[in-house]
């Protein structure tokens, strides 16, 4: 076998020559494909694998060639193997040349294209209720009063009527200040005392603002939103407060709210009632978040008591006054369908994408 490189290896029916164009046959396949790296690793292993390569197979023959042939043969299989390693090398250089250029495609930046406007930020649920009821109030002449949140025992206590040892005022309930003589306001209701102070009847003014009670729940927090509406004037009555409590709340949620007082008690209005309105989620049917009464409480109003006017330098023989408030996070929570008030301070951007839709 003198002509080994042109003649057939034992066991085999490719002579080395046919060996040579059917690798190059399949490395242009490789090249022709979409720079597949799967097709060349193939390839690689099928030609020079270490188990079943043909290369190492061919290699594997030489002790079936007649002795005097081998020398050949062994020249044969050898340039058949640097031919097809060079070559697997040439395909690996082209195929890195072309993930690295599909990398810097999808890199490119076409400056023909329009800019990408920047995300803008979008409202809390919070202030989204807070402007809403302040629009409201301006609407039917109410201005938007703001006071202290740090404050001391007679604005946020004395003032309003509450007695000395009323549960308010236990360190259980209120966040005191290390003096013992300031703390953090429990309500915005100072915000009222401080406006009755400072100016002359007629008053009608809103207080909205942070409070701060010893509350940690689903439900309640440690700080929360309130806001509390005032008006003192000459023959104000009971009437002229459910007519602006139903025409706040009615605008709040919706037309077919309806609205229902209930005796209550607080320090600083006398009489003093709870409000409920028609529940936000069944429309009144009855539902698991009413209990099934058709019914939610969102509110605490009342008249105001003659002794807290009268603290405040105002004739309660001559004008009277009705007040209320309401807790803005809870407000919040029934519009947009949020179960628990943490959401609310967690600021997850989630919450207020959908929100704000």
């Amino acid at each position: 076998m003198a002509d080994v490189p042109g003649g057939a290896p034992p066991a085999s029916r490719e002579t080395v020559p046919q060996l040579e164009k059917r690798f190059e046959s399949e490395a242009a396949a490789v090249i022709a494909s979409k720079g597949d790296r799967a097709a060349w690793e193939d390839l690689r292993l099928r030609w020079i694998g270490r188990k079943q390569g043909i290369v190492r197979s061919l290699l594997g023959m030489t002790g079936e060639v007649p002795a005097a042939d081998r020398p050949a043969y062994g020249q044969a299989v050898n340039s058949l193997k640097e031919k097809v390693e060079a070559r697997l090398a040439e395909l690996d250089a082209t195929l890195a040349e072309r993930e690295r250029e599909a990398v810097r495609q999808r890199a490119t930046v076409d400056v023909t294209l329009p800019g990408r406007r920047p995300a803008l930020g979008t409202l809390h649920p919070v202030t989204l209720v807070n402007r809403d009821m302040a629009k409201i109030f301006a609407e039917i002449g109410f201005s938007v009063a703001e006071g202290p949140e740090i404050e001391d025992d007679f604005h946020n206590f004395e003032a309003l009527n509450f007695p000395h040892d009323h549960p308010a005022r236990d360190t259980q309930d209120t966040f005191f200040m290390a003096d013992g003589k300031l703390l953090l306001r429990t309500h915005t209701s100072p915000v009222q005392i401080r406006t009755m102070l400072s100016r002359k009847p007629p008053i009608r003014v809103i207080c909205p603002g942070r409070v701060f009670r010893f509350d940690n729940d689903l439900r309640h927090s440690p700080m929360f939103h309130q806001v509390e509406c005032l008006a003192v004037a000459e023959g104000i009555t009971v009437g002229d407060l459910k007519g602006t409590l139903e025409a706040f709340l009615k605008r709040l949620f919706s037309p077919d709210t309806r609205i229902r007082l209930r005796p209550s008690f607080f320090p600083f209005t006398e009489p003093s009632a709870e409000v409920d309105v028609t529940c936000q989620f069944c429309k009144g049917r009855g539902c698991a978040v009413c209990s099934g009464s058709g019914w939610m409480e969102i509110l605490g109003c009342g008249m105001v008591d003659p002794r807290v006017l009268s603290k405040c330098g105002i004739d309660p023989d001559r004008y009277s006054g009705f007040a209320f408030g309401m807790g803005v996070d809870r407000v919040a929570m029934i519009r947009y369908g949020i179960p628990n008030i943490r959401l609310l301070f967690e600021n997850d951007e989630r919450l207020l994408r959908q929100v704000n839709g």
